[in-house]
């Protein structure tokens, strides 16, 4: 692991492996419609397939990154893949039934939620500071195509062949475990204790945000309320918390987190309110609107390398200001012109796709530099969670304001 020959194999193999983990983000998506007919769900029912996968993923982002900072990476990446293969073989196992079903997605969540989060450590700990911009560019380009991918793969599979398929999606990870293992260090497990009531509350305080974010009721919010509040507390006064508030009083962390939560929440609500446009506004079909949305996605593949190279040598600020800058102009032209035809949306949609590469890829390398080595897991699993509750926070407002009257008079006559 200590040449750069070895860097580029380590790198090439997490990748590897979130390229599978983050797919399950968005795979199942197509297939509710066909979910729900199975089991004769309401729409709300059955959106608990993404729900709670994104609760316990989220949850996970968070825990496995304050493992990270005391346990070795190689052991906890290996406990996390293998616990994310056997959850997917346990819910094709029980495809008849609908309730395991939604528990096979929870522990699914909770093993692949191990692999970007401990991933993110591992190129922020073994990768030298020169090169780790360029890294993280690749790393953001497959987390990018896997996200793109993912519902063309899915719709696909599941008219192929059978939405319970796609439960064995996530096989082919084992395949990396050997390599991983041995390209990884065996680290000794570090000092300090595991604050299992942090823990708890960090992971209740979690999983209610997204539930209030993705479902609305008061009683959620109630919740969050007092666990944010008891996290808070409990935070200041144990004598080793999960999250130390130390790590808050960063600045540059801090900021870098309310500037990635500001831009994540932007553009996962466009990444939402896209598809809607262009079946409402242009009625197209879902097969011809992942086709048009695909290449933008695809566009990360070459501009995440860019971008970190960007980073390495002008600096995080710069590619930040100019994917800003790039997302700005193409959701303005887009506004535009939309009424036009819809291939305008291809690519308007590229410009954002290949803008938020460049913002997320600078955004990580910049938080990377901001952490000292003991608080290089919790804290980038804390910014791994932003995305996640960004996505659910955009998708959200943008759905509150598609319901309301706040659109009644538009810029643009449609």
């Amino acid at each position: 692991m200590t040449t750069p020959h070895n860097h580029q194999i380590l790198v090439r193999w997490l990748a590897y492996l979130i390229f599978f983990a983050v797919l399950n983000e968005t795979v199942f998506n197509v297939s509710t419609p066909i979910i729900a007919a199975e089991f004769g769900l309401s729409a709300a029912t059955v959106s608990w397939v993404m729900t709670i996968f994104m609760v316990f993923f989220g949850i996970g982002s968070v825990i496995y990154g304050r493992l990270a900072d005391l346990y070795s990476l190689r052991r906890l990446i290996e406990f996390g893949t293998c616990l994310y293969v056997a959850a997917s073989v346990f819910g094709y196992m029980v495809q008849a039934s609908y309730p395991l079903v939604i528990l096979a997605r929870g522990i699914q969540a909770m093993g692949a939620s191990a692999i970007p989060a401990l991933g993110f450590v591992v190129i922020a700990r073994f990768i030298p500071m020169e090169s780790r911009g360029r890294v993280f560019g690749f790393i953001t380009s497959v987390v990018s195509v896997s996200i793109g991918i993912g519902p063309v793969l899915g719709g696909f599979v599941s008219g192929q062949l059978h939405w319970a398929v796609l439960f064995l999606m996530p096989l082919p990870t084992l395949i990396a475990l050997p390599w991983l293992h041995k390209l990884l260090p065996q680290e000794e497990n570090r000092p300090g204790k595991l604050d299992l009531v942090g823990a708890l509350l960090v992971a209740a305080t979690v999983g209610l945000l997204v539930l209030a974010l993705n479902m609305g009721a008061w009683v959620y919010y109630a919740g969050l309320l007092c666990s944010a509040a008891a996290l808070t507390l409990w935070m200041n006064y144990a004598a080793e918390p999960f999250i130390d508030p130390q790590l808050f009083r960063n600045r540059r962390f801090r900021n870098g987190v309310i500037v990635g939560m500001i831009l994540f929440s932007v553009a996962f609500g466009i990444f939402f309110l896209v598809p809607l446009m262009l079946s409402r506004l242009h009625e197209l079909g879902t097969d011809r609107i992942g086709l048009l949305l695909f290449p933008g996605a695809i566009s990360a593949v070459y501009f995440g390398p860019l971008a970190g190279a960007l980073a390495d040598r002008r600096g995080n600020p710069f590619v930040v200001g100019t994917g800003v800058a790039l997302l700005s102009s193409s959701m303005a032209a887009m506004a535009l012109l939309l009424g036009i035809s819809y291939w305008v949306m291809l690519f308007t949609m590229m410009g954002i796709y290949i803008g938020f590469t460049m913002f997320q890829t600078a955004m990580v390398n910049s938080i990377s530099q901001t952490l000292k080595p003991e608080q290089s897991g919790v804290g980038m699993g804390i910014f791994n969670l932003i995305s996640i509750v960004a996505g659910a926070l955009g998708t959200t407002l943008v759905g509150r304001i598609l319901d309301g009257q706040w659109l009644d008079y538009g810029l643009v006559s449609l």
